[in-house]
């Protein structure tokens, strides 16, 4: 045997067992760093983010990791998992009970959000209002990871229908920034091309599209958990493997398969068949899996010192976004459903951004490899400041408004 290729076989064996010790390492770090922020009330998500932070090549872990391509693949597939997961555990009871205050939130919420961090981004960095919009929004959505991992822990004796309206509308409102981000995108690159008409296709073909594969995908994973005869393993197995399918096979259509892969969870947690509490406890251990992953490698991906001249400006529109655009789109939104003063004002409080504005910045960048670094740096900032501000302040939040905790 060629010594050199002996030693090259070597050395290729040797990396591949050090990203496998990284890589676990960095699993059990962060699983003994999330029960530590327990205690500190720290937001778990914020402590999986600084860790990859720390890991990168600014950190003394020094790794260097700048492929945006490789991000947008495991963002994809760890945001399938995660709304998968959110929708088995969303009861129908719950989404009637807030389906359409959600969806208000989810569609018009969005867009209000958008339009108000756009015009601030608009007079704080000089920008036209199309480039700020891009910004605006990819920060409008909140995060399900975010809002599912900090309700519970809070322990907060909510009414129900805001803990299901919050939950809810986290799990139907990535679709719009989606589509506005497209569509946004559309403008910029081709002008000649923005229209109403061309706008109502696009949203049609997003949300329509999505709302079929969804409830079509749906319906047959639970005839295949009900009719075939599998074991709990294979059924687990099979449930979260369609998931992910049916969520790449609705981008390729050009629809949204983050509303497909969402619906489609909750037909699946809604029907009983043999192995749904198997499926349950499975999907719930992937989605922290998927949610520590993606937060790792979203921390990989920033380079802190890169962040520092956008720290200001950055923060500043988080401020404009967590204080006035979010509650006057909840505000405005819940009026017609009659959510009292108290409850619209703790709903625009835990308007959490996460992993989503993050992954969302990553597609300019595919379209654009020379793209303007601001958008990516920018919605990073937001994001951190979000969880600190508001991530860490539920429970006082709460019980300002009067909300006590649960017994």
């Amino acid at each position: 045997m060629n010594p050199q290729l002996f030693a090259l076989g070597r050395s290729h064996m040797e990396l591949a067992h050090e990203l496998i010790l990284v890589g676990a390492a960095l699993g059990v770090l962060s699983i003994l760093a999330g029960l530590a922020s327990r205690r500190l009330g720290t937001p778990v998500l914020l402590v999986f983010l600084v860790l990859g932070m720390l890991a990168g090549e600014d950190g003394p872990g020094g790794i260097p990791f700048d492929d945006f391509g490789s991000a947008y693949l495991v963002g994809s597939i760890a945001l399938a998992v995660i709304l998968f997961e959110g929708g088995l555990k969303t009861p129908l009871s719950e989404l009637r009970l807030a389906i359409w205050p959600a969806l208000a939130l989810a569609v018009a919420g969005v867009g209000i959000t958008a339009a108000v961090v756009a015009v601030s981004v608009m007079w704080l960095a000089s920008v036209p209002f199309v480039m700020a919009m891009l910004f605006g929004a990819a920060v409008a959505p909140t995060d399900a990871a975010a809002v599912g991992a900090l309700l519970p822990r809070g322990r907060l004796a909510l009414p129900q229908r805001i803990t299901a309206l919050l939950e809810v509308e986290s799990g139907l409102n990535d679709p719009m920034s989606i589509f506005l981000t497209v569509f946004v995108m559309h403008v910029i690159m081709e002008p000649a091309w923005s229209s109403w008409s061309n706008a109502a296709l696009l949203f049609a073909r997003e949300m329509v599209g999505g709302l079929a594969l969804g409830l079509g995908g749906g319906w047959l994973l639970t005839f295949l958990l009900r009719r075939l005869p599998l074991e709990a393993a294979m059924a687990m197995v099979l449930a979260l493997a369609f998931g992910v399918m049916l969520f790449g096979l609705a981008q390729i259509l050009g629809t949204s398969g983050f509303l497909a892969i969402y619906l489609a969870g909750v037909i699946t947690g809604a029907t009983k068949h043999h192995a749904q509490r198997e499926i349950g406890y499975f999907s719930e251990g992937v989605a922290w899996l998927a949610q520590i992953v993606l937060f790792l490698m979203l921390g990989l991906l920033v380079t802190p010192h890169d962040l520092v001249p956008y720290i200001p400006e950055a923060s500043l529109i988080a401020i404009v976004l967590i204080v006035l655009a979010r509650p006057i789109a909840v505000f405005a939104c819940l009026l017609p459903f009659r959510y009292t003063l108290r409850e619209s004002a703790f709903a625009s409080w835990v308007g959490l951004r996460g992993a989503v504005p993050i992954y969302i910045s990553i597609i300019p960048a595919l379209a654009d490899p020379s793209r303007d670094a601001r958008l990516f740096a920018g919605v990073f900032v937001v994001v951190v400041v979000s969880l600190v501000i508001q991530g860490w302040t539920i429970g006082t939040a709460a019980r300002l408004l009067g909300y006590g905790r649960a017994e």
